[in-house]
């Protein structure tokens, strides 16, 4: 990480295309932020779209704008995100969900820096840094033709790979400690740090969800908690099935481990039981019987 911060800073005052490659949650958009913040660009604007959250037929309407009459609704002329973004950095997220089509529109803005709108003849000088992110393999795409190679050369004309959490455990203590300030102090709450066995546990969970299931795992515990420390007691369910007791503390039964981790599970997937038993390698009436047993007996 001190070599992608290092190799960060340097590109950032020029203003090459970036392509951010790495799984969710890592921190891509944070890293694009940095590069954003240390360029000559860093009083203009920055401006991140999530190319996976657009539909097919409005991914070109937002991105380069349209003019009145382009399509049934709409009913007046609108700038597109690059236009927004003039002067500053444009983070396409997700940029392999992006269709064909609008990967030669984006191709073209790459090359001439110009955009024109949806609808209209005329052309618009931009001038926009262009960061891209996805957690796809693009070259594996590449070949399978479902991303334009050209369009692949021209984003990763510098390429940062941010490695998985898991990857990385020496971060954990720094990072947690960091987004623990952050979220008391936005809570107003005094936590300033975590006890033996929490920091324990942290450690030794391997973090599919990475820097962002961190963040959110600290931030349930920092509200949790009524003391100074974040416990053992205030973390998920999942971190706390790998804390190793310490001496003189009550070991907890399986049992019920094993029902807090499970009811966790289906919280986070909104009660999708399907998608839960899957997670846990599960037969569903296996799950259906298991919650069956947790419901409360009637009075």
């Amino acid at each position: 990480m001190r070599d992608i911060v290092d190799h960060a800073t340097r590109i950032a005052p020029h203003d090459s295309t970036v392509l951010i490659t790495g799984e969710s949650g890592v921190g891509k958009e944070r890293l694009a932020r940095y590069i954003h913040v240390h360029s000559r660009r860093a009083n203009g604007p920055f401006v991140a779209v999530n190319c996976g959250a657009l539909s097919e037929g409005l991914i070109e309407s937002e991105l380069f704008g349209h003019v009145r009459g382009a399509f049934t609704s709409a009913v007046s002329d609108h700038g597109g995100l690059f236009e927004t973004a003039d002067r500053g950095t444009i983070l396409l997220d997700e940029v392999g969900e992006m269709s064909l089509a609008a990967q030669v529109r984006l191709l073209r803005v790459l090359q001439e820096r110009e955009v024109r709108r949806v609808g209209d003849t005329k052309q618009r000088h931009i001038d926009v840094r262009v960061i891209a992110a996805t957690n796809k393999n693009l070259a594996l795409h590449v070949a399978q033709q479902r991303f334009r190679e050209d369009l692949f050369y021209r984003l990763r004309v510098v390429e940062f790979e941010v490695p998985p959490l898991r990857h990385r455990p020496e971060d954990l203590t720094a990072l947690a400690d960091s987004i623990l300030a952050r979220v008391s102090a936005q809570m107003s709450k005094s936590v300033t740090g975590y006890t033996s066995d929490a920091l324990a546990a942290i450690l030794r969970y391997t973090w599919p969800g990475n820097v962002r299931e961190l963040e959110n795992a600290i931030e349930r515990a920092c509200a949790f908690t009524d003391g100074a420390e974040i416990g053992l007691q205030d973390l998920p369910a999942q971190l706390r099935l790998h804390a190793v007791p310490s001496t003189g503390v009550e070991v907890r039964p399986l049992s019920e481990i094993e029902r807090d981790y499970i009811l966790t599970t289906l919280q986070q997937n909104r009660g999708d039981k399907r998608r839960t038993a899957e997670q846990l390698h599960i037969a569903l009436a296996t799950l259906f019987r298991k919650l069956k047993q947790y419901a409360p007996s009637p009075e």
